[in-house]
């Protein structure tokens, strides 16, 4: 059998939705308004956290991050789904796969360790209230999103390569809209057991590990709100970091699901359908959870819009 490998290979096919060609015109629609939702939410927050002074906190320049990311990470894909779902075309290039793949396990990887350093913040904020502004420093966040950029994007060096070297005898076709870790190990020709457990490993360190510092800051923060007397007081942080928690829960609930069991294991259907959730959904979401919930975007927003300079009574 000649094992042909992604090297000479010069592009994969995304079956995606083929089989259910009606669903793909429906998801066409629903995609690209979502996608067209998900820019203009996400640079809405950009936007008004540069803009409006009294967003200039550790908090939202957090935030602009987590939004450039989303925007980033849902970029990285849809444009290729909806031109694979508006025609038969279904190919894209190797190199195109390649920079997929890279992007999409990176940005993941961001987003992992930029929630925790979130969560940081708001413990920071909560427990240590008359050191927050000592202790978040400009040096200090800008260092935490650096080291989080930075190991996200190492840890997508170790896994993408580790993927696109598995043999595929000449397969080409993946049964997924983009170039995923998961549908491309189930590609490969040979026995995945130690590559899946080297995945698993990996994805302890880069999933599993911000998710306990997440877990143990919140663990503090609750222990220190029961300790707050002001009935307003508690229900401003409730509604700071309840909008954090509610993200947190969007993107765990399916990262965990989908990478904690690559391989042939999972449901290819439904994993197809929970990675166009975590793929286009949560970043849709993101933008709504922090406004909907902060009356400080909001009043930043009103402020943007309506052109008015005077102090914000919000």
């Amino acid at each position: 059998m000649d094992r042909t490998n992604g090297s000479t290979q010069s592009h994969f096919v995304l079956l995606g939705f083929s089989d259910c060609p009606h669903l793909e015109r429906v998801l066409f629609v629903v995609i690209l308004i979502a996608y067209l939702l998900t820019l203009v939410g996400n640079s809405t927050i950009i936007l008004v956290s540069r803009l409006d002074s009294r967003l200039h906190t550790p908090m939202y320049f957090f935030l602009t991050h987590l939004s450039f990311l989303d925007l980033s990470f849902t970029t990285s894909s849809i444009p290729q789904l909806l031109h694979n779902l508006s025609g038969r075309d279904k190919t894209i290039s190797y190199v195109g796969c390649v920079v997929q793949l890279f992007l999409f396990l990176g940005l993941g990887g961001v987003e992992c360790l930029l929630l925790a350093v979130m969560a940081y913040d708001r413990f920071v904020a909560v427990c240590k209230p008359l050191h927050y502004t000592v202790i978040m420093s400009s040096r200090l966040c800008l260092g935490l999103v650096s080291v989080a950029w930075g190991c996200g994007m190492a840890n997508s060096l170790v896994m993408s390569p580790v993927t696109l070297r598995l043999p595929r005898c000449g397969h080409n076709k993946v049964d997924h809209f983009l170039c995923e870790m998961p549908a491309l190990i189930r590609m490969a020709c040979i026995n995945t057991v130690a590559i899946e457990g080297t995945v698993f490993v990996l994805a302890v360190g880069i999933v599993l590990s911000p998710l306990v510092f997440i877990l143990v800051s919140y663990g503090h923060i609750v222990r220190a709100v029961f300790r707050i007397q002001s009935s307003s007081g508690r229900h401003r942080i409730f509604n700071t970091c309840g909008s954090h928690l509610t993200v947190v829960s969007l993107f765990y609930g399916n990262i965990i699901y989908m990478y904690m069991q690559p391989g042939s294991r999972s449901s290819q259907d439904q994993g197809k359908f929970l990675t166009l959730f975590y793929n286009i959904v949560t970043p849709l979401l993101n933008p709504l959870i922090y406004t909907l919930r902060n009356k400080e975007v909001k009043g930043a927003l009103r402020r943007l819009l309506l052109g008015n300079r005077k102090g914000g009574k919000e």
